[in-house]
């Protein structure tokens, strides 16, 4: 049974930090990308970033370029995404989310459909 848990939300004020967590199992870590999507009420799910299986290559979305950090530890079967710089428009549910076949700089990694497990989700609130 393949299980992605979140943790690391909670509520921070503007320009703050926050690191979020995504421990996995059930899949060969090694072998996916793994990626982070956020909800904000009303809205779709949105792409954040994304990190490859071997070596680590990651892409971003331009709204949290040079704020965020995605990284992983293979051992550990976690990934984590540093939030720093937060901003009221940063606050959404986050989703850990992990594919096999997942083309780090093509169109289709902004797409929910291409990944092929999801966590639950962490709650980040940002707060002017």
């Amino acid at each position: 049974q393949v299980q992605l848990v979140e943790s690391g939300g909670g509520r921070v004020q503007a320009g703050g930090s926050l690191r979020l967590s995504c421990s996995a199992s059930g899949i060969t870590f090694s072998s996916h990308s793994m990626g982070w999507f956020r909800q904000a009420p009303g809205k779709e799910r949105e792409f954040v970033a994304v990190i490859s299986w071997i070596p680590s290559r990651t892409n971003y979305d331009d709204s949290v370029q040079g704020r965020f950090t995605i990284s992983r530890d293979n051992a550990k079967n976690t990934v984590y995404l540093q939030m720093n710089g937060l901003k009221p428009e940063d606050t959404a549910v986050y989703y850990c989310t992990a594919g096999l076949r997942v083309r780090l700089y093509d169109s289709s990694v902004r797409l929910p459909r291409t990944y092929d497990y999801w966590g639950q989700g962490t709650q980040v609130t940002v707060s002017s």
